[in-house]
């Protein structure tokens, strides 16, 4: 004869009479996704899309360029697929994928025999943003931003995400020279309360520290107090950021066109160079984040490309 299956233990558990009632009273309730704020559609062009970036208001209204590398890169990789767009700035609190930058399509109107309703867009994260970009090309001569490279590129690319990555966090977030710079940029910007103010440097600054101690150990001076500034060795995080600069200079000059491993034109990789060197030289000049970019580009082809970037990409058109 079969046995009888037996209710797992946890399903014969009983539930404090207070707690059913409270749960009897209040239900469990999984709610939907709340929508992007009604601000934003508003906000929204009809016509173009809007790319959210770090940024500030006179700057957005001019198109100018973010002071964050990561909305930076996809801000000029957009440019060069030819989008036109508007930039508004924004938080990575107000982003539903968490991050900066994203995108919102222009609304679509859907017409029928006797209303017009138009249909919010959907955010588009960074991820997909060269895939919308392509596919608002009417002509098959859309650039081809992220062509095949080969193997060793993204060695060189580690070089730029780690390194150049590395030196940037450390001059923005914990060098003392430059708390005024970054409480103009993040800080202030995200509250007026000087106690959050306070609380949110702390933060940024232990965050930077972990990040950098994280992708090197040779960068950590103390394993005790991986969190803070002290922790990290200054020196080999700026000496490694104009190792990688050398290393790209001799890289762009094996290339017989100008770009990256031969390429026609900029791309991916170049963009993501670009989204650091930039700000580099735009906020630190005279640091020694300015010292160790100086010292690795030189006067080379590296440098050459880089300083004309702004007039080839033209990113406030």
């Amino acid at each position: 004869m079969a046995s009888t299956p037996t209710a797992p233990s946890w399903r014969r558990m009983q539930v404090p009479r207070p707690l059913q009632q409270l749960f009897d009273r209040f239900p469990l309730r999984t709610y939907a996704a709340n929508d992007l704020p009604e601000r934003s559609h508003h906000l929204t062009s009809s016509d173009l899309p809007t790319l959210y970036v770090f940024s500030t208001e006179p700057d957005a209204r001019l198109g100018l360029p973010s002071f964050n590398p990561a909305c930076l890169k996809w801000q000029t990789l957009l440019r060069l697929a030819g989008l036109e767009f508007r930039i508004l700035p924004s938080t990575n609190h107000a982003s539903p994928t968490g991050s900066l930058p994203f995108l919102l399509p222009p609304r679509t109107s859907t017409n029928t025999t006797t209303t017009t309703t138009t249909a919010p867009p959907l955010p588009i994260p960074a991820s997909n943003l060269l895939t919308y970009a392509a596919r608002q090309h009417t002509s098959a001569a859309a650039p081809d931003l992220d062509p095949d490279l080969p193997a060793r590129s993204q060695v060189y690319l580690s070089l730029i995400t780690l390194s150049l990555r590395n030196a940037w966090l450390h001059a923005l977030y914990l060098d003392p020279s430059n708390t005024a710079l970054l409480q103009r940029l993040y800080i202030r910007p995200a509250s007026s309360s000087r106690g959050v103010q306070a609380t949110l440097l702390c933060q940024l600054r232990r965050a930077a520290a972990e990040q950098i101690a994280n992708t090197s150990s040779s960068m950590v001076l103390s394993t005790a107090a991986a969190s803070s500034a002290d922790a990290v060795d200054e020196e080999a995080v700026y000496a490694a950021a104009r190792d990688a600069l050398g290393a790209l200079a001799s890289l762009l000059g094996e290339s017989e066109t100008g770009w990256f491993f031969g390429a026609e034109g900029p791309g991916v990789f170049d963009a993501s160079l670009f989204s650091y060197t930039h700000l580099m030289m735009e906020f630190m000049d005279g640091g020694a984040l300015s010292a160790a970019a100086e010292g690795g580009m030189g006067t080379g082809g590296l440098g050459r490309m880089l300083a004309n970037w702004l007039d080839d990409v033209d990113l406030t058109a």
